[in-house]
């Protein structure tokens, strides 16, 4: 890359990720706070575990919607109203008085924050050359991962000292600044007044999705996508990776502490090193590794497939932590596990924008995230369910990693080759 070409592409990369580590700070206060729950409301491990995924139901179910509205409306209107929807979700929390009322914040919750992952992976098409493209992935997906290792430990803290009702009143804060920032700074390329000619130049000759209003306005082809075998693939590798993510999301902090007997403030402090190695392995492996390889001259093809098929590979180290004696084994397996994954996501994430059609990213990753999210659905309910019967969470990590190595067949026998998609007639 020339050295004048400016970088205004990489403070959208970073807006996107801190909107991403807020949809985090939501997601894992849930877990932190199961123990408060459970003494304000009197809960099960079963009753958890559906609400751990009730947020995952209408996000599952609008993931299909979102990706129309994306490439029908854009990523900066549809953006700005999921925004809003889900800082008064976690206001909604705080103030919850009954178990049906936590219930019903969680799931607004799932509608603000549907349109998320979608939005940023068409953004990132349309603001990133082909090139780039894994590392400004990297830059939002990295933040699920840092979100739990640095939100576990200080959502506990500030429920320790505050209650569980002040920390999702502190997400909410938090929700509001980022729809403040999201709403003077984000645009489209062609619409952005503070974007270069160079920097415009540069990222249109490196690959990146043209802005077609024509497509547009007359919707993504959701049906010709759906006949592809890439497009399958694709999603039940990602599902799998996903059900391990939110078993691991709802039912770390209990597992260290129900299994290896540890207490609330110590099981948070373990939590957070899988998601902060997970954060690390993400943005390095995923994202620098991959993008100066593919710079460096190797196939990009190849590059590809080799960390998303390996990475999701070292997932199935969860299964070493079913016989983990002692916290630091645990944690060591769970890293493993997270890690390899965290660094096959940005790669995948990136996907949609490097194989959809024209104005399609928007429905590809509706499509991908969807798989994601009845995975995230089946993964803390399945594993209530199990702990219910078991009293261990041996069969629960197991069922984890028959899943990835079914996810695998997907990446190796569906998806195959990483190249684009004919453009439907």
């Amino acid at each position: 890359m020339p050295s004048h070409v400016p970088r205004r592409r990489w403070g959208i990369a970073l807006l996107l990720g801190f909107g991403v580590l807020v949809n985090y700070f939501d997601r894992v206060n849930l877990s932190v706070s199961q123990q408060a729950l459970t003494d304000a409301f009197g809960i099960s491990a079963v009753t958890f575990g559906y609400l751990s995924s009730f947020y995952n139901w209408p996000y599952a179910a609008l993931q299909l919607p979102c990706g129309l509205l994306l490439d029908r409306f854009g990523v900066r209107r549809v953006g700005r109203v999921s925004t809003i929807i889900w800082s008064i979700a976690s206001f909604a929390a705080a103030a919850a008085t009954r178990i049906e009322a936590l219930f019903a914040a969680r799931f607004l919750l799932g509608i603000g924050e549907a349109p998320t992952f979608p939005a940023n992976a068409k953004a990132v098409g349309y603001w990133f050359p082909q090139q780039e493209r894994s590392l400004a992935t990297a830059m939002f997906d990295s933040a699920a991962k840092f979100a739990p290792g640095v939100g576990v430990p200080l959502i506990g803290i500030f429920l320790l000292h505050f209650g569980w009702r002040w920390s999702f009143a502190a997400t909410g804060i938090i929700s509001l600044f980022y729809f403040a920032l999201f709403y003077t700074f984000y645009r489209n390329p062609s619409e952005d007044k503070a974007l270069t000619a160079t920097e415009r130049e540069f990222i249109a000759k490196g690959g990146a999705q043209p802005e077609d209003q024509a497509r547009a306005a007359k919707g993504a082809p959701l049906l010709y996508l759906l006949k592809q075998p890439k497009v399958w693939g694709l999603a039940l590798g990602f599902g799998s990776y996903n059900y391990t993510f939110y078993l691991l999301l709802a039912w770390l902090p209990s597992y260290l502490s129900t299994t290896l007997h540890i207490d609330l403030f110590h099981s948070v402090l373990y939590t957070s090193v899988p998601w902060l190695f997970a954060a690390v392995v993400d943005l390095a492996v995923g994202g620098v590794l991959v993008d100066t390889l593919i710079k460096r001259g190797a196939d990009s093809v190849r590059v590809r497939q080799a960390v998303l098929i390996g990475g999701t590979a070292l997932g199935l180290g969860i299964f070493g932590a079913t016989r983990s004696p002692t916290p630091f084994a645990a944690v060591f397996w769970i890293s493993v596990s997270i890690g390899g994954l965290s660094a096959a996501s940005p790669v995948g994430w990136s996907i949609p924008s490097l194989i959809a059609p024209r104005e399609s990213v928007g429905t590809l990753g509706g499509i991908l995230n969807l798989a994601n999210q009845i995975a995230g659905i089946a993964a803390p309910i399945v594993t209530g369910y199990v702990l219910h019967a078991t009293h261990s969470f041996s069969w629960a990590f197991g069922a984890a990693a028959a899943f990835l190595l079914i996810g695998i067949g997907g990446y190796v026998f569906l998806l195959g080759r990483i190249v684009p998609i004919p453009e439907p007639a």
